[in-house]
């Protein structure tokens, strides 16, 4: 599912909501999200899973292509875990 898709369907599920606001909700929590988590902080949304960023230390990488060695830099990533909830639904 794309962001409009998920957009359209709490549109759907709300019509008391226009679905710009919707999209503005949406975009407000995605946009929280990502700023917590530029900042260093850990986002948890219980039953559904935590959002956290992880350190990735600078290594020795291989181009795929040419076979040649390559310093990748160190980087932050960011890392999902899923909520007990959520992988149990998915596993039952």
């Amino acid at each position: 599912m794309i962001k409009s898709e998920l957009i359209q369907l709490i549109a759907d599920k709300n019509p008391h909501l226009y679905q710009r606001d919707v999209e503005n909700i949406v975009n407000a929590i995605l946009d929280e999200i990502t700023q917590a988590l530029a900042e260093g902080n850990r986002v948890e949304l219980r039953g559904f899973g935590a959002f956290s960023v992880k350190n990735r230390q600078p290594r020795t990488g291989r181009n795929p292509r040419t076979g040649e060695k390559v310093e990748v830099e160190e980087k932050w990533v960011p890392f999902f875990k899923t909520g007990k909830e959520l992988r149990e639904r998915l596993n039952s």
